[in-house]
């Protein structure tokens, strides 16, 4: 029961850090009490158009109850918790995802380039960190029932080092916070980034760079 208890009260401070950022870091205010998302409209002014009825199920999501099933190659599943799955949060700034990560399990280096993520181990330890602009790294390693936060736009990480799953709780200042995964941005592009830009920018020959774009390329 103690654990429990425990896991809520991160869960609070969560959302209450989150609602106390969205302001001055995110999504623009609302100008009504609800906006449920018409995600069949073409509509789109810097969100989603407001769809005339609204009900409980716009509002709910029971994605996030259970754990996701990890079966790529870097060992981690992100379930997200956006308004593409929960039209009602169109417009209210918040959103959240549930990682979870197989024993040596990576969530990639990435950034979310509207939201600044704040994480809670639900179970297990994982090692986080982000990289200032000054190529600064930050990390540290966090357990279950714990919190770290990764700064709106720097590229940031997690991996479990331990030999149990682990999983954890994110939770974002921004209804639909983006993800640009570093490796794919860069290496499984449509049209590609040409090889040229690459082996500069890397400082290695043309026959490593088409070998990591195989790897990454989207399975058909």
């Amino acid at each position: 029961m103690a654990a429990s208890d425990a896991m809520c009260r991160g869960l609070l401070v969560i959302i209450a850090v989150i609602m106390l950022t969205s302001k001055a870091a995110a999504d623009p205010d609302l100008l009504q009490d609800i906006c449920v998302a018409d995600l069949a409209s073409d509509v789109r002014l810097n969100g989603f158009a407001c769809k005339a009825n609204a009900t409980a199920e716009d509002f709910f999501f029971a994605g996030l109850s259970r754990p996701g099933v990890v079966n790529n190659s870097v060992g981690s599943q992100v379930n997200a918790a956006n308004v593409l799955r929960i039209p009602g949060l169109n417009t209210l700034g918040v959103s959240l995802s549930r990682v979870d990560y197989a024993p040596g399990g990576l969530n990639p280096p990435h950034t979310h380039p509207r939201a600044t993520e704040i994480v809670f181990v639900l179970d297990g330890e994982i090692e986080v960190g982000f990289i200032t602009t000054a190529n600064v790294l930050i990390s540290k390693t966090i357990k279950k029932g714990e919190v770290f936060v990764f700064p709106r736009g720097l590229v940031h990480f997690q991996k479990n080092n331990g030999k149990v799953p682990a999983a954890a709780i994110a939770a974002f200042n921004s209804q639909l916070p983006g993800t640009q995964s570093i490796a794919a941005t860069l290496f499984a592009a449509s049209p590609p980034v040409p090889d040229n830009v690459l082996t500069k920018a890397f400082q290695v020959g043309t026959k490593e760079i088409k070998k990591i774009k195989s790897r990454l390329a989207p399975k058909k």
